[in-house]
């Protein structure tokens, strides 16, 4: 527990910030507040803001597929209430628009050099601890976003932190708040428990009874909503075979490519500098004198680290390593570029000083042949061609698409093929089928009640498709035998558990009329004793737990209590309470941790109640 509350006192930032980027968008899906919708087609409206009714199917589909995410093999969409997701999902959009309109009325503001930095130091858009510009368009676009709509929506959320932050952050508690929550938190407990396991496979379901409940929740037993597309797939890749260049094209790329290649030249220096203390005569005087040193013999690298004036290379000797031109003063560059190897300049004054200059090496350049560097060029000019070819290509689609009745027309023109997808729902399929802006497009108003084409949908940015919907199923009751393999599980675990919930409830009632003695065995089960049991004590059930704490305190050892609690996988468990065990005083480190804990929920309610209240103000329309 102590654990939990160390990382729940964290801030917000910290601990959420991966989480408004990602678990926010999979669970309510806000793309759509980027398009114009009419008022016909909207779900609400907010105080005057509206709701489309895309949005709020978008939202239905992006909690869908977190349900999907979540439950895995176990997931079945057709005991899915469409009803409730859509409600849920309506709600939450409703919050949202609440809280940005609140954030907005506060004057909060996030500055777009903020949300660039945000954006920079996220580990989703890194590349071995780096921003890659690629690797960020891949993750929105794999969210149905572009990056204005991205930056929008978490500009939006910030503005949303922000306010949940000022609200939650000014929560406090105190000291004795703190002093009785230790108390709580650092108690213990004895007890006894009886456990009966449901037995689901011993649970016998009859066809009758599979009926019955098939009947009674005929609603709940629907085929999603799903469509079969068609579409058409530009690849840029498919224009490489189309283009070619010619050898004076890649001769002259390549002489290109060369002209940037210098010789390297290798330098050492000894710098005296011009400044308050020593001025240009003095400066000029002393470099002679090194000058005249050298002449007699005197090693180079011994006088530089004894009077040059630079802290970077003095004690290397002057070394400055290897460079080409462009690095240097011009008249420092000058003069180098005039020395013969081991020769050293007359002194040369820049606007640090007084200079002498010996040339170490000269270190010529690589020139690559023509023939090694003839593929690399060939794909070079090549990628110009097809980049431009791919754009003229993808204009032509989209404008071919928006005239025409289906999708023939324009695949005959750019020579492609129509494809045909498998059925999918709004949670998506695989492939094509799986980018969130072709299920967006599929289940559009545009694409599949009216029948049009699609405007043109980038994949990555060497594919674009255009889409039309061949054929929309839409829900329909699924036959009993689809379901009945669902339902028998259903039903044999409630069984079960209604079986061993009746055993345990008989001994409940047999304990507390003095019928049963407290310590005595049930039906061949002996109590399970745990002494000094702590409230997140390691092999205990949570919810067993749980129950166990919020039971009184009994008057006396000799004088239990009972109590119940069912678990998650139907099974039903008696529990006696023998005790209660005042824990060790608690350290100032633990009643801290308390003290940010408390603090951060009561600051949580706080902003729970401003939600409250901004819901009970507002102007809310449903449609």
């Amino acid at each position: 527990m102590l654990q939990n509350i160390r990382d729940n006192s964290q801030g917000w930032i910290a601990k959420t910030i991966i989480g408004v980027i990602v678990a926010l968008m999979a669970l309510t899906g806000f793309d759509a507040i980027f398009r114009a919708t009419s008022h016909s087609q909207d779900a609400a409206k907010v105080n005057g803001d509206a709701i489309s009714q895309n949005e709020l199917s978008q939202a239905v589909d992006m909690q869908r597929r977190q349900l999907m995410q979540q439950l895995g093999k176990d997931f079945d969409a057709s005991l899915l209430d469409e009803n409730m997701l859509r409600e849920a999902a309506l709600k939450g959009l409703i919050d949202r628009k609440l809280l940005l309109q609140g954030a907005r009325d506060a004057k909060f503001a996030f500055s777009e050099a903020a949300l660039d930095q945000l954006i920079l130091q996220t580990p989703e858009f890194q590349v071995d601890g780096k921003f890659s510009a690629e690797r960020f368009d891949q993750v929105i676009r794999q969210m149905g976003y572009g990056r204005l709509q991205f930056r929008e929506m978490l500009a939006q959320e910030m503005l949303i932190g922000q306010l949940r932050t000022g609200l939650a952050g000014s929560g406090f508690v105190t000291d004795s708040q703190v002093e009785a929550f230790a108390r709580l938190e650092k108690q213990t407990r004895d007890f006894a428990s009886i456990t009966f396991k449901a037995d689901v496979a011993a649970s016998k379901v009859s066809d009758d009874e599979i009926k019955a409940h098939y009947d009674a929740h005929a609603k709940e037993f629907m085929s999603p909503d799903q469509v079969v597309i068609d579409y058409l797939e530009l690849k840029k890749s498919a224009f490489f075979d189309q283009v070619s260049v010619n050898e004076d094209e890649l001769q002259a790329l390549y002489e290109k490519e060369i002209s940037g290649l210098a010789e390297q030249r290798h330098a050492a220096h000894i710098l005296i500098e011009v400044n308050d203390k020593v001025n240009e005569a003095q400066a000029k005087a002393r470099i002679e004198e090194i000058q005249q040193r050298l002449a007699k013999g005197e090693d180079f690298a011994a006088l530089a680290k004894e009077f040059s004036q630079d802290p970077g290379s003095a004690s290397n000797g002057g070394d400055l390593g290897f460079a080409g031109q462009g690095v240097y003063d011009p008249a420092f560059e000058e003069a180098l570029y005039a020395l013969d190897k081991d020769q050293v300049s007359a002194p040369v004054r820049t606007d640090y000083g007084f200079h002498l200059i010996k040339l170490l090496g000269v270190q010529a350049p690589e020139v690559p042949s023509f023939a090694s560097l003839k593929d690399k060029l060939t794909r070079e000019l090549k990628t110009q061609q097809v980049e431009q070819r791919f754009v003229e290509a993808t204009k032509q689609l989209v404008d071919s698409a928006f005239e025409a009745s289906d999708l023939s027309q324009p695949a005959q023109e750019l020579g492609l093929k129509v494809k045909t997808s498998e059925p999918f729902g709004r949670e998506g399929g695989e492939g094509v089928t799986a980018n969130r802006a072709v299920i967006q497009a599929a289940f559009s108003p545009e694409v599949m009640e009216e029948g049009a084409n699609s405007s043109s949908i980038e994949l990555d940015p060497e594919t674009v498709v255009v889409i039309r919907v061949k054929e929309h199923r839409k829900p329909a009751q699924l036959p009993l035998e689809a379901v009945a393999d669902s339902i028998r599980k259903h039903l044999a675990k409630e069984h079960a558990s209604a079986a061993v919930k009746a055993k345990g409830e008989a001994l409940m009632a047999g304990l507390r009329d003095g019928k049963i003695a407290p310590t005595a065995a049930y039906e061949g089960q002996s109590w399970k004793v745990q002494e000094a049991v702590t409230r997140n004590q390691d092999g205990i059930d949570p919810v067993e737990l749980q129950a166990l704490f919020r039971m009184g305190k009994p008057e006396a050892k000799d004088k239990p209590l009972f109590g119940s609690v069912s678990l998650a996988d139907g099974s039903f468990v008696v529990l006696r309470l023998d005790g209660v065990n005042e824990g060790s005083a608690a350290t100032d480190e633990e009643k801290s941790a308390y003290r940010r804990f408390l603090a951060s929920r009561a600051g949580q309610q706080d902003f729970a109640a401003y939600r409250k209240q901004l819901e009970a103000k507002a102007d809310i329309t449903r449609y």
